[in-house]
């Protein structure tokens, strides 16, 4: 019976042995924990984080200052897009600036085409008063003469009751000029033009220009659609596919014609015509 009190006794004094040991009761649970200790490589990290908080996602596209801490620059990530679609982005950027450009200067674009354009210079027109005409023409000379004033710069067709049909003529420019009577020899349409070596020589000389010595009739011809031979002479009536010399002395004494004018006069007159250049 002792013998079992003994027993009783020592499983009880190895029980509370075993708990002061290991402390397994509920109060153990709000016990104060000891101090954390940290490895002496993880204590720097953690200060640097508590001081300077890391740089997030939205301060890197916000902000583009220095961090002072770490010396870097924080910044967002530069875009390179791939190159076929960079072509096309240039392509859109310069269509969107010739837009923009359209668009700013739509008001002063016609000032910048009308400065850009010269100034019109005024060119000689065939005036209205060298047009043929049925005009009074007091003259002792008979009908079907010829009569030219290369002053006024008219030719007469001498008719009776005292009229005249009067064209415009260009005539011989200065050192050129001359006056006489002759008569129509030859009649010719579309002329080939020889011409003289004496104007083949200064035209070379003073203008530098070669005149061929043989120039085929037609449009281009210098005699133009018609031409009416004076006697033996190098002068001619003849046309010119020029009107804007009619009224004007630019020839080297022969007697211009509009086409149409001198196709008019070539039918009205014949070899043997007087004519009287003045």
């Amino acid at each position: 019976m002792l013998s079992k009190y003994f027993s009783a006794i020592a499983l009880v004094s190895a029980v509370a042995i075993t708990m002061a040991a290991n402390p397994a009761s509920s109060g153990a649970r709000y016990a104060t924990p000891p101090p954390a200790v940290l490895s002496a490589d993880l204590v720097t990290p953690w200060v640097m984080q508590l001081q300077n908080p890391p740089v997030t996602r939205q301060h890197q596209g916000v902000n583009r200052q220095y961090n002072q801490k770490y010396q870097m620059k924080i910044a967002r990530p530069v875009y390179q897009p791939r190159p076929q679609y960079q072509q096309k982005r240039v392509k859109r950027n310069i269509f969107k600036r010739a837009t923009s450009w359209a668009r700013r200067d739509r008001h002063a674009a016609p000032n910048v085409i009308q400065a850009s354009i010269p100034a019109p210079q005024p060119v000689a027109i065939f005036e209205q008063k060298y047009e043929p005409q049925i005009v009074s023409y007091a003259t002792s000379q008979k009908p079907g003469t010829i009569v030219i004033d290369t002053r006024a710069r008219f030719l007469y067709l001498v008719m009776q009751n005292g009229e005249a049909r009067r064209y415009g003529v260009g005539v011989g420019r200065p050192g050129f000029e001359w006056s006489g009577t002759n008569k129509i020899t030859r009649k010719a349409e579309w002329p080939d033009w020889r011409p003289p070596a004496v104007m083949i020589k200064r035209e070379l000389r003073e203008n530098g220009r070669v005149i061929p010595p043989f120039v085929k009739g037609g449009p281009d011809n210098p005699l133009g659609a018609r031409a009416l031979y004076l006697g033996s002479t190098i002068y001619r009536i003849h046309g010119t596919g020029d009107p804007t010399t009619i009224g004007r002395a630019v020839s080297s004494g022969c007697i211009r014609m509009r086409n149409e004018d001198v196709m008019d006069l070539y039918e009205r007159v014949g070899v043997g015509t007087k004519v009287i250049v003045s």
